[in-house]
């Protein structure tokens, strides 16, 4: 074998092996889970500024790349849940938010509490966090109804979260995925609660 016949047989290998590890990780990233870095204390304690995080994407029905087509859905989010979604007001930007109520609920922030459907949230991810009383759509005594297909969100850090108490709703379509591990830093490594 001459030394052209090897050298050719060899790029040929390395191009065919680089192609199909591209296609692969495109669908990885685009179907089934993306790596994302937060970027501002909106969800202290629960994500802190730089931890990157995974959120998978199959349950909640990916979006087909370059189209506004978003394949079905597994399953329906639940409350508490942290939420990776198409920020309403630039959906080029993705947004990190726990999921505090769906389409039909109503929401009100009392006292530091939130109340879904006139039911306090204080157990599991709603413990010790204390819930802010800002801008129009989280106002004292204002009870929200939530439009159907739609998501009411709140940071944790709910003193600097732009969130829906602002911008309002996050529609069903926009939804993304599902935070569910952090991997950096080693010292927070784990699942997200």
């Amino acid at each position: 074998m001459s030394f052209r016949d090897w050298l050719w047989r060899e790029v040929k290998e390395w191009t065919e092996a680089i192609v199909v590890a591209a296609i692969l990780a495109i669908i990885i990233r685009t179907f089934i889970f993306q790596v994302y870095k937060i970027p501002s204390g909106s969800m202290i304690p629960t994500l802190m500024i730089g931890d990157r995080v995974i959120a998978i994407k199959c349950p909640y029905g990916p979006i087909i790349p370059f189209t506004h087509i978003k394949l079905p859905k597994l399953k329906d989010p639940n409350r508490g849940d942290v939420i990776v979604f198409l920020y309403p007001e630039d959906p080029k930007k993705h947004f990190v938010k726990r999921l505090i109520a769906k389409g039909g609920e109503t929401v009100e922030i009392k006292s530091g509490t939130v109340f879904v459907n006139g039911h306090p949230l204080l157990d599991g991810p709603f413990r010790n966090i204390t819930y802010y009383n800002m801008g129009p759509y989280g106002q004292e005594g204002e009870k929200i109804t939530v439009p159907p297909h739609c998501y009411y969100v709140l940071g944790d850090n709910s003193l600097v979260s732009k969130d829906s108490r602002f911008w309002g709703f996050v529609p069903e379509r926009n939804l993304v995925g599902k935070v569910v591990f952090r991997f950096w830093p080693l010292s927070r490594i784990g699942r997200v609660k």
